[in-house]
């Protein structure tokens, strides 16, 4: 009787040990493919966007900075050194954007390649910061380059001509997914140009709480107010609110917006002192400025997340 079931248990324990040993060996060869993948980091979501459109599956991608994350203030935990230190490639910003990553990023760039996806853009489609903004002797430039579409192409091209030159075997592969998604993105320039132009000019007036827009009014013809400086790390105080209140009801302003990784107390600050001298102004929204939205939704990838600025601008102003 034991005997009988010992034959019959037998072929089930042979495929119980063949199916592990398949397993064993399905991950070991899909550990051996991910240990021959790039590991890229970048250090905002823009960029790790960026650089998905690019490389598609040919490499493993980290994004330090996620959803809600204010670059300006960034800094790099523990944690984020030993992926910096891991990764064969290193793809930041640049203009000073990651400021208190910028002596990591310079001592990396030693070591492995390390490029800043501004590099080609033109010194004079940067905006200039003002002299009180800019340090001593030296000009700095505005480092929120991704809100106006064209010269986010000028960076995703120049993603595209670091990975050709690093990984030559795939070259014809990156060089083919860069050409499709810059199509997109100027088809994603002409739809933007063509709805802002809709909202009636004297309207048309963006008002956020830091001054991350710049490129965004420039190229889609908006003009645009930001509380605080182009970086977080400026305060802004009770004159501050008083004159953008004053601004708001001078000009009829609609709608004001706060931002998804800065507080929205500026803001609020403003509205409540429109509310005081009864001008009828209203939060049109939350807009996306220095970081995406979460993984998974429309507003986590970069043409996602323009488009929600756009339509929300639209409709509050229009």
């Amino acid at each position: 009787m034991h005997l009988q079931r010992i034959f019959f248990l037998l072929p089930l324990l042979l495929a119980l040990l063949l199916g592990v040993s398949c397993n064993e060996k399905t991950n070991e060869n899909s550990s051996k493919q991910d240990n021959k993948l790039l590991h890229i980091v970048t250090t905002t979501g823009m960029i790790g966007d960026a650089v998905k459109n690019v490389v598609k599956d040919k490499a493993k991608i980290s994004s330090l900075m996620g959803p809600g994350v204010d670059p300006h203030l960034y800094k790099a935990t523990q944690g984020d050194l030993k992926v910096l230190t891991d990764a064969d490639l290193i793809f930041y910003n640049g203009l000073l954007l990651e400021g208190k990553m910028e002596g990591i990023l310079e001592k990396m760039g030693k070591a492995k390649p390390v490029q800043a996806v501004s590099t080609d853009i033109p010194q004079n489609k940067l905006l200039v910061l003002n002299a009180g903004t800019a340090k001593k002797g030296k000009v700095h430039h505005d480092p929120h380059i991704w809100f106006d579409v064209t010269l986010w192409q000028k960076a995703v091209q120049k993603i595209a001509d670091v990975m050709q030159k690093q990984d030559p075997d795939n070259a014809d592969f990156y060089a083919k997914n860069t050409e499709n998604y810059l199509s997109t993105l100027q088809k994603l320039h002409t739809d933007i140009k063509q709805k802002m132009a809709t909202i009636p000019k004297k309207q048309r007036v963006l008002i956020t709480s830091h001054d991350a827009f710049s490129y965004f009014g420039k190229a889609y013809d908006i003009e645009v107010k930001g509380l605080q400086g182009v970086s977080t790390v400026s305060a802004y105080g009770l004159k501050d609110v008083t004159n953008m209140v004053d601004f708001v009801i001078d000009r009829k302003i609609k709608a004001l917006f706060v931002e998804s990784s800065v507080s929205s107390k500026s803001i609020e600050a403003v509205l409540e002192g429109c509310k005081k001298r009864k001008h009828p102004t209203k939060l049109g929204g939350t807009l996306f400025a220095d970081a995406m939205g979460e993984a998974g939704t429309p507003e986590g990838t970069y043409i996602g997340m323009v488009n929600h600025n756009v339509n929300r601008i639209w409709e509050a102003l229009k």
